[in-house]
């Protein structure tokens, strides 16, 4: 295939890498409605996804949507995997976080998010995801994820437990959360738990 030459062209395949003000570096997201578990849990009482943030505010506005779809229509583009490896090599992202909206699609989803990880080992990837099965897939197909990429399974109620044997986990509290950025202005500022492979559970405070 051609190689991408500018940002214009690996946009047109992939869609453009989102900049949340709270993160240090870039994000890439798709539609909350595309969430396989997401879209069960956001029904129950109860659980991290009931009032999903990114199902109003600003998540609502058209452009935003009509963006989060771009990019979910993209991912079986077979371009897909070098326009993200060209987009975020470009822009030189130290931090990248995989969906601030949306999840994970499926074990092929996850295989091209590796893959793309695999090809920018100067970046550090973080992916919070509710898809267990997909994760245990891939665990047990492939093995341990690269060093430079932290998938976080998410528990799935609030004050619930970590889902237990993986290595690296995240939970919503009505309690004392570790993620510090309620306390400084809604911004992660130094604080780089999420992506950090030594930290095994991150707790976030209930929105």
């Amino acid at each position: 295939m051609t190689p991408f030459r500018t940002l214009k062209e690996a946009e047109a395949v992939a869609g453009k890498l989102g900049k949340p003000s709270k993160m240090p570096g870039y994000a890439y997201g798709i539609p909350a409605r595309s969430c396989p578990i997401g879209s069960v849990l956001v029904k129950l009482k109860g659980s991290v996804c009931s009032g999903c943030y990114a199902l109003k505010g600003r998540y609502a506005f058209p452009t935003v949507l009509n963006a989060q779809q771009r990019r979910l229509d993209s991912l079986r583009d077979p371009r897909w995997i070098e326009a993200m490896v060209f987009l975020i090599t470009k822009k030189k992202c130290d931090y990248f976080r995989w969906h601030d909206s949306g999840d994970i699609q499926g074990l092929w989803h996850l295989e091209n998010i590796v893959e793309v990880a695999r090809q920018c080992p100067d970046t550090k990837f973080w992916i919070p995801t509710r898809e267990t099965k997909v994760v245990k897939s891939y665990l047990t197909a492939h093995g341990a994820f690269p060093s430079n990429l932290v998938v976080r399974v998410s528990g799935a109620m609030i004050d619930g437990p970590a889902p237990p044997s993986f290595p690296h986990t995240s939970t919503v509290t009505t309690g004392t959360p570790t993620c510090p950025a309620y306390t400084q202005g809604g911004i992660c500022g130094p604080c780089r738990a999420c992506w950090e492979p030594g930290v095994q559970n991150v707790s976030y405070p209930k929105h």
